[in-house]
């Protein structure tokens, strides 16, 4: 007697894309990274494999933060803080009198310092020149020299620096000399 009726709804059934069209770029340097890991691989290195698994690592894992790692000068940075961390590591296996563990680091610091020297930067006296081309118009235009406004003048949206490739760390050494010097 009675038909049962298939009822649908057709809300909002529209495909929806939920991925954008601009994925993250990659750094030039991270290709290089990735493709040394498969020869790495192919040949057994193992003190190469476990650096480069770890910068890898530490750069998938930044990728999920707010800041992921996309231009070579943040991954160099990164590549210089676990320099940093490997040369201390070697520092205290050398005082607990492990020369198996010591040298393992410093080949690991051989390793870091190949991939951190593929990176050019600015030279440090084309930066001492811009920094302190930066104190003579801050000081012009009146302003208090300190090294934060002089950082901040110098990194904002069409500042000197501004997409240049200067690492923050080496120029923040420069202006804080600079402006003790003034």
């Amino acid at each position: 007697m009675f038909r049962a009726q298939r009822v649908t709804t057709w809300l909002s059934l529209r495909s929806v894309r939920w991925n954008s069209t601009g994925s993250p770029s990659t750094p030039p340097l991270m290709a290089k990274i990735r493709t040394d890991l498969k020869v790495a691989m192919r040949a057994k290195d193992t003190t190469r494999l476990n650096v480069l698994r770890a910068i890898i690592s530490e750069t998938n894992n930044a990728a999920k933060t707010s800041s992921p790692i996309q231009t070579d000068l943040q991954l160099l940075s990164l590549i210089r803080k676990r320099m940093t961390g490997a040369k201390e590591a070697a520092q205290q296996f050398a005082e607990a009198d492990r020369p198996d563990l010591k040298e393992s680091e410093e080949r690991s610091i051989t390793i870091l310092e190949e991939y951190a020297n593929q990176v050019e930067t600015m030279s440090l006296d084309d930066v001492k020149q811009i920094v302190s081309q930066e104190i003579l118009v801050l000081k012009e235009a009146g302003q208090k020299v300190e090294i934060g406004t002089l950082l901040k003048s110098l990194f904002a949206p069409g500042g000197a620096l501004d997409g240049k490739p200067a690492e923050r760390s080496e120029v923040a050494k420069i202006a804080k000399e600079a402006v003790t010097a003034a």
